[in-house]
């Protein structure tokens, strides 16, 4: 499982603090610390920096190469054309991403002849001018029928396409959850050359600090199981790297452990995790069936979930 660290995101306070003072040392530090946690790939998330784009992304890439070397790939996360192509200027060819175009006309436009031109990779989102759809078929339909067919007429190699099918949160979009999962099987069943990749920590946005955490470890291990190639993710989080390295190895050692790869198992092979699966006198493995009950949209979502 390849991690695209999200820790350097507009949307933290101290990220956009650092970017507007051009604090160099915090984004050295955080780009250190996640490559040393594992993060094959660094997503650099400026925002729309309508200004101050282009001269903001060449800058924190310069910071990046600083930290952790040219080899590293930088993922450009920002609308702003001009910052994306300030970016993929420095990038060496081959190891930017383009974060993101969709099946919108004008990214679909503007964006493919920047990545014929750097020959750097894209995210592509499964997503339509008229938003994103429910179904896990209608999200792989606007891969087949629009995004792959406009990339391969631009020259794009399908191995540099990173097909994204959109993660929702459990709060207020629940029913899009499951169809996430299910898009990522279709996908990966279809046989594509594309890799395909998911935005984790969408799945809990809007929820108290205190549950995200484990809404987005067990979402994994059912992504995973699906065949999910990467994730942006926060690569800081030991739990999560963890409960990723107990499904990869298929390590039953421990209670969890062995629920966790029970979960995987059954969610591969498009079964649900049952109740005689779970110990539930043990509180860390009722949370987890807790929480794949949310992530199923068998159980309607709640803030106090994991008490009731």
């Amino acid at each position: 499982m390849q991690i695209i660290g999200e820790n350097i995101h507009i949307i933290s306070p101290k990220v956009k603090e650092a970017i507007a003072n051009r604090d160099g040392a915090f984004f050295v530090d955080l780009a250190r610390r996640q490559k040393e946690a594992g993060a094959w790939a660094l997503d650099l998330n400026i925002g729309p920096q309508k200004k101050a784009g282009p001269e903001v992304m060449a800058w924190l890439v310069d910071v990046m190469h600083e930290a952790v070397g040219p080899d590293v790939p930088l993922s450009l996360d920002t609308t702003n054309l001009a910052a994306i192509e300030a970016g993929l200027k420095k990038v060496p060819k081959g190891l930017a991403i383009i974060n993101s175009i969709s099946a919108h006309p004008e990214r679909l436009a503007t964006l493919p002849p920047l990545l014929a031109q750097y020959g750097a990779q894209v995210i592509a989102l499964t997503m339509a001018e008229s938003g994103i759809p429910v179904s896990a078929e209608a999200r792989v339909s606007i891969v087949l029928e629009t995004l792959m067919p406009r990339l391969e007429e631009a020259g794009i190699s399908m191995e540099d396409v990173i097909i994204d099918p959109l993660v929702l949160t459990v709060s207020g979009c629940q029913e899009y959850v499951p169809q996430c999962v299910e898009a990522v099987r279709i996908l990966k069943n279809a046989g594509l050359p594309c890799r395909v990749s998911v935005g984790l920590s969408n799945v809990s946005n809007a929820v108290p600090a205190a549950n995200r955490p484990l809404l987005n470890r067990v979402y994994m291990v059912q992504l995973m199981a699906a065949g999910l190639d990467m994730a942006i993710a926060d690569p800081l989080d030991s739990d999560l790297a963890e409960f990723v390295r107990i499904v990869e190895q298929h390590d039953e050692s421990t209670p969890v452990g062995k629920l966790l790869v029970t979960l995987y198992d059954r969610t591969a092979a498009m079964e649900e995790l049952q109740p005689e699966d779970v110990d539930m006198s043990d509180p860390a493995q009722a949370a987890i069936w807790k929480t794949v009950r949310i992530l199923l949209n068998k159980t309607i979502y709640a803030d106090a979930y994991l008490t009731i």
